[in-house]
């Protein structure tokens, strides 16, 4: 599988392309974090801050809506994504590093979901932001270096298919867990747990 190491400095190695371990791996990395998109930015998170924040929330001496607050978040979040993207891009394409960046945005986002566990009220709305805003940097980020990897695992002919593939996962990962995410929500007493 190894073809060649490309130099002393560099730890990465050339993989001979179109293997399908490895396709079917970089597919199943969009399993996981197409259901970060669809429940936390759209269809589950967006809810629950709204129902744990107050209606109007004082920031930084500024009144604002919570939804305003979410938008806000979201939007900062994709500022700061899209301007360190192209400088984190050519600091791992040149130096070989696009896993290393990849296992930061990827280990970031989880353990910043992980977080959004402590956010259940007013008092820990700071956790929720913070959190929310980090993890949507650890999924941008971690996108940026997922594609980066595609010409380097297959040969140009197979682009389309591959991604199709990775596309299709991610479509099922999400839409199995919200669908998963709905069921406990509608029979929450089904699974131990008591109304607040």
């Amino acid at each position: 599988m190894k073809e060649e190491i490309l130099d002393s400095d560099q730890l990465e190695i050339n993989l001979i392309k179109n293997q399908p371990r490895i396709l079917q791996g970089w597919a199943f990395f969009d399993w996981a974090n197409s259901a970060y998109a669809l429940v936390i930015t759209v269809a589950i998170f967006p809810g629950y801050f709204l129902h744990v924040t107050a209606d109007e929330v004082k920031i930084l001496g500024m009144r604002i809506s919570d939804g305003a607050l979410y938008s806000y978040s979201l939007s900062f979040s994709y500022l700061l994504i899209a301007l360190v993207s192209p400088l984190l891009s050519g600091i791992a394409d040149y130096g070989g590093r696009k896993k290393v960046f990849l296992r930061f945005f990827t280990t970031l986002g989880a353990l910043a979901c992980m977080g959004l566990l402590f956010f259940t009220s007013m008092a820990t709305l700071w956790v929720g932001v913070t959190c929310f805003i980090l993890a949507t940097i650890g999924f941008s980020g971690g996108l940026v270096f997922y594609n980066a990897f595609l010409p380097e695992i297959a040969t140009e002919d197979r682009y389309d298919k591959v991604s199709a593939t990775g596309f299709s996962y991610g479509f099922a990962g999400s839409i199995i867990l919200l669908v998963t995410n709905l069921i406990v929500i509608q029979n929450f007493s089904w699974f131990g747990f008591r109304k607040v």
